[in-house]
């Protein structure tokens, strides 16, 4: 069979067609989703600033009386209970006291009202606790303590620690 010749510029568009990509198909695709997720946890925190009574002197005649902050900070819709504990002299709810160091004890009691009728503590021994429900600010409370009048002690620096507990 006797080879045919092809024209050089019929060469060149048939070179040049086959460098040319095809023409592009349409574009698949495939989806999927994910979820976000998060807990939220139930949390309380807690703050307190010391009660001071100051100088306190026995002859006044009249009781002593001073009030401090409890802020608790609580999620939004969680309840909570705030306690105070009997001290670290005499861990004793109903009886507290401070103390110089040197066995000589000044009685005070803590309060939830500042008319002092209801003594603040664990919930034993006719006190009560406090209860509240979180919202996500810092929500105020107030102990109020009371030094009764005529505790005739030696003259000296007085004190106690209380421990707060938030059960939530």
């Amino acid at each position: 069979m006797p080879l045919r010749r092809i024209s050089f510029s019929r060469c060149c568009l048939i070179a040049l067609l086959s460098l040319c990509p095809a023409a592009p198909s349409a574009a698949s695709q495939i989806t999927t989703t994910f979820q976000v997720k998060a807990t939220v946890l139930a949390s309380c925190q807690v703050s307190a600033a010391d009660l001071d009574f100051g100088n306190y002197t026995p002859t006044a005649g009249s009781d002593s009386a001073a009030n401090t902050p409890i802020d608790v900070t609580c999620t939004n819709g969680t309840a909570y209970t705030v306690a105070l504990d009997g001290g670290s002299v005499m861990h004793d709810v109903s009886a507290r006291a401070m103390s110089d160091g040197n066995s000589h004890n000044l009685s005070y009691g803590l309060y939830t009202t500042a008319g002092f009728t209801t003594a603040w503590g664990d919930g034993t021994a006719s006190t009560a606790t406090v209860s509240g429900t979180g919202n996500g600010a810092a929500q105020a409370l107030t102990v109020y303590g009371r030094l009764p009048a005529s505790q005739y002690v030696p003259a000296a620096s007085y004190a106690d620690q209380i421990t707060v507990t938030v059960t939530y």
